[in-house]
C-alpha cells in the first residue's frame, strides 16, 4: 500500500511539473507573438496576441543615405502604435534629425493598415493593407499606400511590405516603390535573430531617368529581444547602403535636390517597444 501512495505521489509530482512547464512555454510563445514592432522597416499589422496599444522608441545614425531607409546624421523617433477594432491597426510617428550637416529637421508620419486576409489568430499567415501620410525631414510631403504580408509561427516570423509613394514635388518621381522583407529565427528563449532587406527606387533597375539617384538597397542583420513577463521589447538592425544603380537624371540640374549621397552608406537603428496592458 505504501507502495501505491508513493507512486501516485511521484506521477501527481511529475504531471503538475509538466503542466508547469507547458504553462511556461505557452507564456513564453504568447510573449513571443504579442510584440508590436518585431522588425525596424517592415511594418505589421497586430494579431489578437498584440492588440494592446504601445509606445515605441526608435533612433539611428546613418551615412550617405535618404528618407526612409535611413538619415544622414542622428534621428530620434517616438511612435503609438494600437489596434481599433475589426483588425485595423493605427500607426503615428513623430521624429526629429541632427543633421551631419548641422541642420535639424523634423518628420511626421501617420497611417491606417488593415488585414483582409487572416488576422484572427495569433499565428499564421495575414496579408493586409493601409494608407498614410508623411512629412519627410526634408519637408516633402508624401503620400502612400502599404501592402503588408506576415506569418507568426512560435519559431519563426517573417514579414513583408510593398510601399508605393507620391510626393507632391514635381522634382521628385511620379511614383516611388519601396519593398522590404524581414525573417527572424527563435534562437534562445525570447530572442530572435535573422535579417532584414528594403529596396528603395527599385524602379531605377528599368528606369535610366529615375529622378532621385537610383536604386537603393539596404541588407543587415536583425536582433530582437522580449523578455518573460515584460512589457518591453527590443530590436536592432543595420548594415550598409548600396547604391546599385545611378540615374543619369539625377546628375543633371535636379542634382543637389535631395542631397544624394555620391557613395555607399551604411545606417544602424534600434527599436524599444513598450506594451500597456
Amino acid at each position: 500500500m505504501k507502495n501505491f501512495y508513493l507512486t501516485m505521489c511521484v506521477l501527481f509530482l511529475l504531471t503538475n511539473f509538466c503542466g508547469a512547464q507547458q504553462l511556461m512555454k505557452t507564456t513564453e510563445q504568447s510573449s513571443s507573438l504579442e510584440q508590436p514592432q518585431p522588425f525596424l522597416y517592415t511594418i505589421n499589422t497586430l494579431n489578437p496576441s498584440g492588440r494592446n496599444w504601445s509606445v515605441n522608441y526608435s533612433g539611428g545614425y546613418g551615412e550617405h543615405t535618404v528618407t526612409p531607409i535611413g538619415f544622414d546624421g542622428v534621428d530620434q523617433n517616438i511612435s503609438v502604435k494600437g489596434y481599433l477594432g475589426q483588425k485595423f491597426t493605427f500607426l503615428a510617428t513623430l521624429g526629429t534629425g541632427f543633421s551631419n550637416n548641422g541642420g535639424v529637421h523634423t518628420l511626421q508620419q501617420a497611417e491606417l493598415l488593415r488585414d483582409f486576409i487572416g488576422g484572427n489568430q495569433p499565428m499564421g499567415f495575414r496579408i493586409g493593407a493601409g494608407l498614410g501620410f508623411r512629412h519627410e525631414f526634408n519637408n516633402d510631403n508624401v503620400a502612400f499606400s502599404r501592402i503588408t504580408a506576415a506569418y507568426d509561427v512560435t519559431s519563426w516570423k517573417v514579414g513583408a511590405n510593398v510601399r508605393l509613394e507620391k510626393a507632391f514635388d514635381a522634382r521628385r518621381d511620379g511614383l516611388d516603390i519601396i519593398t522590404s522583407i524581414g525573417l527572424h529565427r527563435h534562437i534562445s528563449g525570447q530572442f530572435f535573430a535573422g535579417v532584414e532587406a528594403v529596396g528603395q527606387d527599385l524602379e531605377g533597375f528599368w528606369q535610366s531617368d529615375e529622378a532621385e539617384g537610383g536604386a537603393r538597397l539596404l541588407v543587415g542583420p536583425s536582433v530582437n529581444y522580449a523578455p518573460s513577463g515584460s512589457r518591453f521589447a527590443f530590436t536592432l538592425c543595420g548594415g550598409p547602403i548600396i547604391y546599385a544603380t545611378r540615374s543619369n537624371f539625377a546628375q543633371g540640374q535636379f542634382a543637389a535636390y535631395r542631397e544624394l549621397p555620391a557613395n555607399n552608406g551604411f545606417t544602424l537603428k534600434f527599436n524599444v517597444g513598450f506594451r500597456f496592458m
